[in-house]
């Protein structure tokens, strides 16, 4: 009979689960698209190569809170109809019915953490590449609309866009290092990307170029020059955080980080000896020694966020479980067939309890000020009330 019942039981939950997580996820993929699309003004085609790379971060956010309405759904639904004080007649206690949703829970956290693991490590990465690679069909876009296309480094203003070729461009060009800023002008132009050589190719017709240092030339006929995509896309150069490592290279990039900052301290006490000893007091001023202290402090808040980002992707993904904990003896107590009144109590203290706390020690840990393991509070605050509510419904 109970083996009977649990495969029912997990069949409901399933159904319930796959059913509610394809909706919420192509929802949220739609959203991120969208959003993503506007800003960027990304055309067709790039949208569609970002559906891969949105998708695990989509399911990242669904998961947790479809199991949460799936449990809703199917116990509320269950106790309403008094099936569960029938099988507690039975003899099958109220903590044997809700483990097939504690066991289901658990393994999805599982894959969420996995998930969490895809998509900062890999996804994250390379909607930013698709973004940089596209940047000639954004620019051409923007140029249309706007007549113009910049970022930090690299700008172009134009007359009008006639096909692919670009009316009178004005190109500016920031200064880059012991490279002066520049200004490219010409009759017209024209945009290639080159993605096997991650370069974008101007092809410019009679141009000329100044320098902001003065220096000035001229270029008749058609000529070509070469640009880092990377440079040209207003995304710029493909950022690899703290949160974009997996969970396997985490231990190596900490080892590395803690020999940075190692040597950096080690050559900052070398200086403020070799100073003491030739009596240079004048190095041993304050100023002198804030760009040692502020190269110090963000290597070591990247040392904290590097030892976060275990913690926090654990934590994270077994929300699942912490929040199937609150909600299924919650939804059993409530007695409704009107899910969304039983969801909206059960995601009422995930509202009020868990982010904030969850917040709260996020913050402080990637300031260092607090050890990581304290993410999982807000874990553990859910858990223990589970725990009462599961004591709650078994006794009464």
């Amino acid at each position: 009979m109970l083996t009977i019942f649990t495969r029912y039981l997990v069949r409901e939950l399933l159904s319930v689960f796959l059913v509610a997580l394809f909706a919420l996820t192509m929802v949220m993929i739609i959203q991120g698209i969208v959003t993503e699309a506007m800003r960027m003004n990304l055309g067709f085609g790039p949208m569609m190569r970002l559906i891969p790379f949105i998708l695990p971060n989509a399911l990242v956010f669904a998961v947790p809170g479809t199991i949460l309405f799936s449990v809703c759904l199917v116990y509320g639904r269950m106790s309403a109809d008094n099936e569960i004080i029938a099988l507690k007649s039975m003899g099958i206690g109220p903590r044997m019915v809700m483990l097939p949703a504690f066991v289901l829970s658990f393994l999805l956290s599982l894959l969420t953490v996995w998930l969490i693991d895809v998509a900062y490590s890999w996804g994250y990465v390379e909607a930013q590449r698709v973004v940089v690679r596209s940047v000639e069909e954004i620019a051409y876009g923007m140029l249309r609309t706007q007549r113009s296309y910049s970022n930090q480094r690299f700008s172009i203003i134009v007359k009008g866009v006639e096909g692919r070729k670009l009316v009178r461009p004005i190109m500016t060009f920031q200064a880059n290092g012991d490279v002066p800023g520049f200004t490219l002008t010409a009759d017209d132009a024209e945009l290639k990307s080159n993605i096997e050589n991650s370069t974008l190719i101007l092809l410019l017709n009679n141009s000329e170029i100044e320098a902001n240092n003065g220096m000035q030339a001229s270029f008749p006929g058609i000529v070509e020059r070469e640009i880092p995509l990377s440079f040209a896309s207003a995304k710029g150069d493909v950022v690899i955080g703290p949160s974009n490592y997996s969970i396997r290279q985490l231990p190596g990039e900490i080892e590395r980080q803690e020999r940075v900052i190692r040597s950096m301290e080690q050559s900052a006490a070398a200086d403020f000896g070799f100073a003491l000893a030739t009596g240079d007091l004048g190095a041993l001023h304050h100023n002198n020694w804030l760009a040692h202290q502020q190269n110090l402090e963000g290597a070591q808040r990247r040392l904290a966020r590097l030892r976060l980002e275990p913690w926090r992707r654990w934590s994270t993904g077994f929300s699942c479980l912490c929040f199937v904990l609150v909600g299924t003896p919650l939804a059993i107590r409530m007695k409704s067939h009107d899910y969304m009144t039983t969801f909206s109590y059960c995601f009422l203290p995930t509202l009020l309890v868990y982010y904030p706390i969850f917040m709260m020690t996020l913050d402080r840990a990637k300031a260092g000020d607090w050890p990581p393991c304290l993410v999982w509070l807000p874990n553990i605050v859910m858990a223990v009330a589970g725990w009462w509510l599961i004591r709650n419904v078994e006794r009464y």
